[in-house]
C-alpha cells in the first residue's frame, strides 16, 4: 500500500496507554496502523523512542477574539505546543452572528475593532469566509451570549423581553444549524449581568436539544466563587445542558479556602447527574483586563460609564479609595499590553508609581484613561496547590486560555502570556514529569479524547483507522516550557513533530510554514 507520511517505531496512544505501532497516513487521514517496517512514503519519520498522541484539543481559546486568527493565521505558538484544534467564541464573545456590522465592537477590549471590516452576519457566513483565509489550527466555535444580546439589544444593558428572548433564540438556533458547538456566556460583562434565569434557561435549553456545550467565565473567581459555580450548576440541573467550567480558578489568597467546597459542589453535580466539567491553565499568573480590579458599580455601567467616571473626581476619588483597600500586591502586577502607551509594556505597577512619584492606584487610573481601559495584565494570585489538586480529577481538562501568534510576528505592544507558547507541554512538565499527579498517559488523553468525546467530534481525538490525522510526536523526556512574563516566551522543548490534517505543521521542532487547519463544524 502506499502512504504519503508513514510515522515508525514511534508508541502511540490507544485510549489511556500507549502500543509499539507504526502510523500510515494516506492524504488527511489515518490509513492504517501495523508494522510497516517494510513499508514506504513520501515522507517517513523515525519516532524510535518517541511517543506519539493526538493533537491537542485547546477547549479555551481566544485567537478569534483576539483577531490573530486572520491577522497571523500560521498560529504557530499553539502548533509548537501540540495543539492541532481550538475552540473559539468563548468567555460570552464571538465574531458571529453579528445582526450588525458595528456588533464586531464588542471585541475592542482584546483588539482594534476599528480597523476591522465584516463582510458577513451569520456564523455560516462566518464560515465562509473564514474558509478564504488559510489557517494553521483546526477552528471551532461557541456562540457569545454578550454577543447575541448585542446583537438584539444594541449597546443598551439591560433586561430582555419576552419578544427578544424568542428573537435570541432563533439567532442561536440558526448558529447552531450552521455548525457552532454551543453557547459561552460571561455573566460578569456588563451586557449580561442583566441575564436572568429565565432567559438563560431558555437558552440553555436550545443548545441541549442540539447536543450542544454550554460554556462559562464564572461570575466571580473570588469570593464569590460558591453562589457563581452554584448558579451555573443550578442552570445545567435544570435544563439539561452540558455545562464546561472556562478557565478554573480561584483568585487571592484570601479565597484560596473555598477550593475543597467548590470542588464539592462540581462533584454533588456530577453524582446528582449533571453534565458539568471544568478546564484551567498550569499558571499562577493570571492573564487579565486591568479595569476588571475596578469596583464593579463602575464596571456594571460599561465602557462609558468606566472612563466617564474616571473623568469624575469624586467617583475616581471612591474608585481609588476600592483599589487601595484591596492591597493589591503591586510588585507582582505585570502590565502584559496596552492599546497606546507601550513604554508600560513588562513593568510592574509598582516600578511605573517608583517612576513616576504618583500612588499605584494613580497609575492604574491614568494607564486605563491613556489606552481606553486597553490593558491586560499578569497578575499572581493563583495557588500551586490548586492546579496539583485540580489535574487529579477527572472532569478536570487542561485548556491555554491563550492566543495564537505567529512567531516572528511584531507584537510591539503586546507581551503575550506563556501559556499561549506552552500551557500542554508545561502541564505535561509539573503534573507528569516532576510529579507523581497523574501519568503521562492520562493527561494526554485528556488533551485528546476527552474533549473530542465533549464536543462531540467523531473523527479526531483518537489514533484510529479513518480518523483525521492530527497527531503529535512527543519526546517526553525532554518536555517542558518554563514561564517568562517580562519577554515573548517561545521556548517549548519536547514537541518534534506536528500534523495537522496529514501536513507536517512542525518537522524537528521547526515550522514548517503550512497552513493545514480547517473549520469544523458541529454535525
Amino acid at each position: 500500500m502506499s502512504y504519503s507520511v508513514l510515522i515508525k517505531g514511534g508508541n502511540v496512544l490507544r485510549g489511556r496507554k500507549f502500543e509499539r505501532l507504526d502510523i500510515g497516513i494516506k492524504k488527511d487521514k489515518i490509513e492504517n496502523l501495523g508494522d510497516f517496517s517494510k513499508e514506504n512514503a513520501d515522507l517517513v519519520v523515525d519516532a524510535t523512542g518517541k511517543y506519539i498522541s493526538p493533537g491537542f484539543i485547546d477547549l479555551t481559546n481566544h485567537s478569534d477574539t483576539h483577531w490573530t486568527l486572520f491577522s497571523q493565521p500560521k498560529q504557530e505558538s499553539l502548533l509548537a505546543q501540540g495543539i492541532t484544534t481550538i475552540l473559539g467564541g468563548n468567555c460570552g464573545a464571538s465574531l458571529a452572528p453579528l445582526v450588525k456590522a458595528s456588533d464586531i465592537e464588542g471585541i475592542h477590549k482584546w483588539a482594534d475593532s476599528t480597523q476591522i471590516n465584516t463582510n458577513w452576519k451569520s456564523v455560516g457566513e462566518f464560515f465562509e469566509e473564514l474558509s478564504r483565509h488559510p489557517i494553521g489550527v483546526n477552528f471551532a466555535m461557541l456562540v457569545g451570549h454578550g454577543t447575541l444580546r448585542r446583537g438584539v439589544l444594541g449597546d443598551e444593558a439591560r433586561n430582555v423581553t419576552s419578544k427578544e428572548i424568542e428573537e435570541l433564540k432563533f439567532i442561536l438556533k440558526n448558529s447552531l444549524d450552521e455548525g457552532a458547538f454551543g453557547l459561552s456566556t460571561s455573566l460578569a460583562a456588563a451586557h449580561a449581568k442583566f441575564a436572568t434565569n429565565s432567559e438563560l434557561k431558555e437558552l440553555f435549553k436550545l443548545v441541549g436539544k442540539y447536543d450542544g456545550i454550554t460554556k462559562h467565565h464564572l461570575k466571580d473567581e473570588g469570593r464569590n466563587i460558591l453562589p457563581a459555580i452554584a448558579e451555573i450548576v443550578g442552570l445545567g440541573r435544570d435544563t439539561g445542558a452540558s455545562i464546561q467550567i472556562s478557565h478554573f480558578k480561584i483568585l487571592g489568597k484570601s479565597s484560596w479556602g473555598f477550593l475543597s467546597e467548590a470542588i464539592n459542589l462540581i462533584e454533588s453535580a456530577r453524582q446528582e447527574g449533571t453534565k458539568i466539567t471544568l478546564d484551567f491553565f498550569p499558571y499562577t499568573k493570571t492573564g487579565s483586563l486591568l479595569y476588571m480590579l475596578l469596583p464593579s458599580w463602575i464596571i456594571e455601567g460599561g465602557r462609558a460609564r468606566i472612563l466617564g467616571a474616571l473623568k469624575d473626581p469624586k467617583m475616581r476619588r471612591e474608585a481609588l479609595d476600592y483599589l487601595k483597600s484591596l492591597t493589591l500586591h503591586y510588585d507582582k502586577i505585570v502590565v502584559a499590553s496596552t492599546f497606546k502607551d507601550a513604554t508600560s509594556v513588562g513593568k510592574t505597577i509598582k516600578e511605573l508609581a517608583s517612576s513616576s512619584g504618583l500612588d499605584p492606584e494613580e497609575i492604574i487610573a491614568e494607564l486605563l484613561e491613556i489606552n481606553e481601559l486597553q490593558v491586560s495584565i499578569f497578575n499572581e494570585v493563583v495557588s500551586e496547590n490548586h492546579l496539583h489538586n485540580l489535574i487529579a480529577k477527572e472532569y478536570a481538562l487542561i485548556s491555554s486560555d491563550g492566543v495564537g501568534y505567529d512567531l516572528k510576528a511584531k507584537m510591539p505592544f503586546d507581551l503575550p502570556h506563556p501559556r499561549s507558547f506552552g500551557a500542554f507541554p508545561r502541564a505535561l512538565q509539573i503534573f507528569a514529569k516532576e510529579s507523581d499527579d497523574t501519568t503521562f498517559e492520562e493527561i494526554l488523553h485528556k488533551f485528546t479524547e476527552v474533549p473530542a468525546t465533549l464536543l462531540g467530534l467523531r473523527d479526531r481525538g483518537k489514533i484510529e483507522k479513518g480518523f483525521f490525522a492530527d497527531l503529535a510526536v512527543l519526546d517526553l523526556d525532554k518536555i517542558k516550557n518554563i514561564p517568562n512574563y517580562t519577554a515573548l516566551n517561545k521556548e517549548v522543548e519536547g514537541v518534534e513533530w506536528v500534523f495537522v490534517n496529514g501536513k507536517a505543521a512542525v518537522k524537528n521542532g521547526v515550522m514548517s510554514g503550512e497552513l493545514c487547519g480547517r473549520i469544523i463544524k458541529r454535525v
